[in-house]
């Protein structure tokens, strides 16, 4: 599949989801058994942790078509980062979407600030740089939307794995915006 052939594929699946007729294929145990001797999906998503975020659902995908890494505030740590590395590299998946979403409870921690402890606060600190380059009181929608933007690119320039597929292999990193309230991606 193209990059092209993906993404569509997942608007199609996204369609689908909103309008609540999901087709529930590859969902089995006899897909089950076909995934026993690998897999090879034709996406990466880095989605939020948030439980109300459900990137198999929201594109109405079966087993073994997307590798799903679920981190909070979708952030390009090292262990997502390294996640999404072995799908580029072992999987030969060409579509990586940074997925955030509408009232995201990471980024709104981060742009509240204070002491959450050590291991919160050093998740947070990777949202920083969202809250940096957006307008003071940005909506914190808009917030979310940069940080999505800002970790593809993170993604792009701290992976050399990466990096090498966007250049070389025709590998395509996108941001998107899940809302909660329709179910809809927005491709940003």
């Amino acid at each position: 599949m193209t990059t092209t052939n993906v993404l569509e594929r997942l608007k199609d699946g996204n369609k689908r989801f909103v309008e609540d007729k999901l087709d529930g294929k590859l969902q089995n145990s006899s897909r089950r058994n076909e995934l026993t001797g690998g897999q090879q999906p034709y996406a990466i998503v880095l989605s939020c942790a948030d439980s109300r975020v459900v990137p198999e659902l929201a594109f109405d995908a079966g087993l073994g078509e997307l590798f799903v890494v679920r981190v909070a505030g979708n952030i390009a740590n090292t262990s997502s980062m390294a996640s999404i590395e072995y799908a580029v590299a072992h999987c030969g998946s060409k579509v990586i979407v940074v997925l955030g979403h509408q009232n995201c409870g990471a980024v709104t921690a981060a742009a509240g600030g204070g002491d959450n402890g050590y291991n919160l606060n050093h998740l947070l600190s990777h949202i920083t740089p969202a809250i940096s380059a957006s307008d003071d009181n940005a909506p914190i929608n808009d917030i979310v939307k940069t940080n999505a933007k800002l970790t593809v690119e993170e993604l792009i320039n701290r992976s050399a794995i990466i990096g090498n597929a966007v250049k070389n292999e025709g590998v395509k990193v996108v941001p998107a915006y899940y809302n909660l309230d329709t179910g809809a991606v927005d491709f940003l």
